[in-house]
């Protein structure tokens, strides 16, 4: 066996481009929301072939926005995966809209659609009524591509014309992935289909980073123009516009927005990342090809899937613990991955069993299968230029972990 060794969960890498691009900009003086920002917002559009990206500092502030240009109004019901992080959720919160917890499905740890409609036809009979009041209007949804999985955009779209509701794709792991509905069909990238918006993350374990960083993309110009109206306090012209040579030094407040623009500084990093983005992402298959093949004769835990009709990011190599086959429980073998120098992370807890949510009324019966699968779930290392050495060595520690 490999010898002992850390490995840590992810491993940020930057290049000679990033930095000299960051000293570029720190020189020229021109430290926040500028050039080398629109910059990044037309490579990432052309990137995906989409119409408008707007750069913000985080997925989070994309979300936010994303609901307020869709005109959510307090009291709106919105569906929600309680599989997620909490951004999901509490940007619908920040507008006194009601999260509808939607179950996620046990293979791809997705939104589970069929839930979503059991918890549409729930709120209308009144068997919520503990956490979402019957007359509740349903407006929206935000399917979440977990660990870089995209889901069925094609069911998405059937869904969500069929219930009257627009959507809004948290895309935060998804970059670059894509999905088609047919091993020969055409692929659709996030934000490519009929929703609202993509909303992306760049924090900094992500497949592209800039530190903290976000971007919404749409084909809607109209949409597209309040969400930067929006991230700006609601003004009619930003910085770069108003004190660039030939701008004018007068502005508009439109509305009451907020503070969500990217610097140039964590632009600058994005630039070069964004070139570099299917490097990375080949370099991580490469990784998730390796688990896959070294972990496929095991019975201890499931892997995650993929298959011909999906691009994925990996962002996330998230497998689940079968307790009735492995030796310990999960949070047995995590300290035990831990004491041999393996990090890991969890994703995620489900939305339903934080206090938060608890204190609201969300019961645990209310989403079973996140339930059920909840103690199961461990994400393993996966980054670009994560070594050979590494890779074995967590292989070897888990197997010889989960052995009976």
């Amino acid at each position: 066996m490999t010898s002992r060794m850390d490995v840590p969960f992810f491993r940020v890498c930057l290049g000679e481009d990033e930095i000299k691009e960051v000293t570029d900009v720190l020189r020229s003086g021109w430290l926040t929301t500028g050039a080398r920002v629109r910059r990044f917002e037309e490579q990432f559009t052309r990137m995906l072939g989409l119409d408008h990206a707007v750069a913000v500092n985080s997925c989070t502030a994309a979300l936010h926005l994303a609901l307020e240009a869709a005109g959510v109004q307090p009291g709106d019901g919105i569906l929600v995966p309680t599989h997620t992080f909490a951004a999901t959720a509490e940007v619908v919160r920040y507008l006194g809209a009601y999260p509808i917890l939607v179950d996620c499905c046990s293979d791809t740890l997705n939104m589970d659609l069929a839930d979503a409609e059991r918890k549409i036809a729930d709120v209308r009979s009144g068997r919520l009524d503990h956490v979402i009041p019957p007359q509740t209007r349903i407006t929206g949804m935000i399917p979440v591509h977990v660990a870089g999985y995209m889901m069925d955009l094609d069911a998405i779209n059937a869904f969500a014309a069929q219930h009257g509701i627009w959507f809004i794709e948290d895309a935060a792991h998804a970059f670059p992935a894509a999905w088609r509905s047919s091993p020969d069909g055409p692929w659709q990238v996030c934000g490519s289909g009929n929703s609202k918006a993509a909303c992306f993350s760049f924090y900094a374990n992500k497949t592209i980073t800039t530190g903290e960083g976000g971007m919404l993309v749409t084909q809607d110009e109209d949409f597209a123009a309040r969400v930067r109206v929006m991230s700006l306090h609601g003004l009619s012209k930003d910085a770069w516009s108003r004190y660039s040579g030939g701008g004018s030094w007068d502005y508009r407040i439109i509305a009451p927005g907020f503070k969500y623009n990217m610097t140039d500084i964590a632009a600058a990093i994005g630039i070069h990342q964004l070139e570099r983005a299917e490097v990375m992402r080949l370099d991580r298959v490469r990784c998730a090809t390796y688990y896959r093949q070294v972990f496929m004769d095991s019975d201890a835990f499931d892997l995650p899937l993929d298959d011909a009709c999906h691009t994925h990011a990996w962002h996330l190599f998230p497998i689940r613990l079968n307790l009735n086959v492995a030796p310990f429980s999960r949070d047995v073998l995590v300290e035990k991955m831990k004491e041999n120098g393996v990090s890991f992370s969890v994703h995620w807890r489900p939305l339903h069993m934080h206090p938060y949510y608890q204190n609201i009324g969300w019961r645990s019966e209310d989403c079973p299968t996140a339930t059920a699968v909840w103690p199961r779930l461990i994400s393993l290392p996966i980054f670009y230029k994560m070594t050979d050495t590494e890779l074995e060595y967590v292989a070897e520690t888990l197997l010889s972990l989960t052995k009976r």
